[in-house]
């Protein structure tokens, strides 16, 4: 049994998707706690709903955009998205209660084309070719992004990229010219798996680009 608080946050902090946190998934959005993962958990879609008489069996579908906590809380909403898990006529007595008993699942998200899309954003401080910075803001199906690489021709291996927080994965220094990325995808800690992406031209990775591609 997990409980939900309703209150008025910002939800664009801890992922680092700045002002677009607010208007993923059209404003339905939450913070999280153990859905976070440390990041990993930054994209990911949750049909949540709340235990009652006053709740819908559908409940809300909402992207975590932030990092929450408090005690036995593991979703923070904004008032006007917690109010959608109530049947009609009772989002008044929902929002009273403040704190309500919740059960939710991760759910593919239906955002952005295609639910097996990944998208990521080029991030404003991002200087390519010497500075390469971008946010995932739509992990494939039910995968989370556990790892990033980019191909070096010259010495012939996969580098890593750096996860400095949240959705954010950064390199000092990329290769020059078009790059070579693979993702490590995995639903749990026993799946993980590497999906290569085709070449990505350089000028796709100047800052505030979006690149989507399905896998």
């Amino acid at each position: 049994m997990v409980a939900l608080i309703a209150q008025e946050i910002q939800v664009c902090g801890a992922c680092g998707y700045g002002e677009l946190g607010n208007t993923l998934n059209n404003g339905y959005v939450a913070g999280v706690h153990r859905p976070y993962k440390n990041g990993t958990g930054c994209g990911g879609c949750y049909q949540v709903r709340c235990k009652g008489g006053c709740c819908t069996d559908e409940g809300v579908v909402v992207v975590a955009t932030d990092f929450g906590v408090g005690d036995w809380v593991d979703f923070l909403f904004p008032a006007q998205v917690y109010a959608k898990m109530a049947r009609p006529g009772f989002d008044a007595e929902l929002l009273s209660y403040g704190v309500v008993d919740v059960e939710f699942r991760r759910v593919l998200c239906t955002y952005g084309g295609s639910p097996s899309s990944l998208v990521f954003k080029i991030h404003g401080g991002s200087k390519f070719p010497h500075y390469l910075a971008f946010i995932i803001l739509h992990a494939p199906g039910l995968y989370d992004v556990v790892g990033v690489q980019i191909w070096q021709e010259d010495c012939r291996e996969w580098r890593p990229m750096r996860k400095p927080f949240g959705a954010v994965w950064d390199m000092e220094n990329p290769p020059s010219g078009p790059l070579n990325l693979r993702f490590q995808l995995s639903a749990t800690i026993y799946d993980a798996k590497w999906v290569e992406l085709p070449n990505i031209i350089g000028a796709y990775l100047q800052s505030g680009n979006t690149y989507s591609t399905v896998i």
